[in-house]
């Protein structure tokens, strides 16, 4: 049934590629371990089977995050067999969810972000490069400018489209996990920067067969997330920022954290990133803290010690 399934995932809730892959091994995993007790098949296993397995999970030093996606996977997995009327029950249903520490995204100060952009800019208008180590140049320019401007992940960033750069519009629309579309912002900077990006292209005919905004070196599809994120590493490098402090990622915490620090709304940010769960964006509160402290400490009548009588 773990084909079914799959094949459900893709067609009618969209799942991406890669969520399909971790679906597929994380339940083949679970298969593997039930049968070695006895069990028929993964979808015969009962909640004692399903236990143990995550108990085994723990053992073996898995972390909580990612004994908490196995057990993702089981449920949606439990819950599909459930809706066709394979089972009349899910064994997962009283499986406690392993406790996580929530951890703090990591970000970049906007210090930390300015020195980022200004060196992308100015190694990108640098003279005296051959014209692949120009092209780089201006794409890892790019590449800043948008991951910053609109908050995008990595692989929504190399699947935009040319034409979004044909549009003089503050917004474009963006298709994100599980097919759902939303609107994120261009700024000025970000569309210069992509065009400018563009400009080397035109003097190849292939780029008339890539619809992609970023194309790879034969211009048969979106250049890979992980040639932009080593670039990207690189750059931080000659900034001063350590390749662990630096991924397209965290670049889109930044893009949070500093629209939150700045007075948006939380409902306006979890829009902007594509999040379906509030909860997702709350995460990004910590920014909060400090600014809290200092307003209440500024402005409450009992926060300075003097004022009490």
């Amino acid at each position: 049934m773990i084909e079914p399934f799959l094949e459900m995932m893709s067609a009618e809730r969209g799942a991406a590629a890669n969520t399909l892959e971790s679906y597929r091994r994380d339940l083949e995993e679970a298969d593997r371990f039930v049968r070695a007790r006895g069990v028929a098949g993964l979808h015969t296993a009962q909640t004692a089977d399903l236990s143990a397995h995550m108990q085994d999970l723990e053992a073996r030093g898995f972390a909580a995050s990612s004994q908490s996606r196995h057990l993702s996977a089981l449920r949606q997995f439990f819950g599909f067999l459930f809706a066709e009327s394979v089972r009349p029950d899910d064994p997962t249903g009283v499986i406690a969810s392993p406790k996580k520490e929530q951890s703090l995204p990591r970000h970049l100060s906007m210090d930390a972000v300015s020195r980022l952009l200004e060196t992308a800019r100015c190694e990108a208008l640098e003279a005296g490069k051959t014209p692949t180590q120009a092209r780089r140049g201006a794409r890892t320019h790019a590449v800043v400018e948008l991951l910053y401007a609109t908050g995008l992940r990595i692989s929504e960033l190399t699947r935009l489209p040319a034409t979004i750069l044909h549009r003089d519009e503050p917004f474009f629309m963006v298709k994100g996990k599980g097919g759902k579309e939303r609107l994120v912002p261009l700024s000025d900077d970000a569309r210069r920067a992509g065009q400018a990006y563009r400009a080397f292209l035109d003097d190849d005919e292939r780029v008339a067969q890539c619809a992609f905004l970023f194309p790879d070196d034969g211009f048969a599809g979106p250049v890979a997330r992980q040639v932009l994120a080593r670039d990207l590493k690189a750059l931080g490098a000659r900034c001063g920022i350590a390749a662990a402090d630096l991924s397209p990622h965290v670049l889109r915490h930044a893009f949070a954290t500093h629209l939150l620090e700045n007075g948006a709304d939380l409902r306006v940010v979890q829009q902007l990133l594509g999040h379906a769960d509030i909860s997702t964006t709350q995460v990004y509160t910590h920014v909060m803290d400090e600014r809290l402290h200092a307003l209440v400490s500024a402005h409450h009548p009992l926060a300075a010690s003097g004022n009490r009588q």
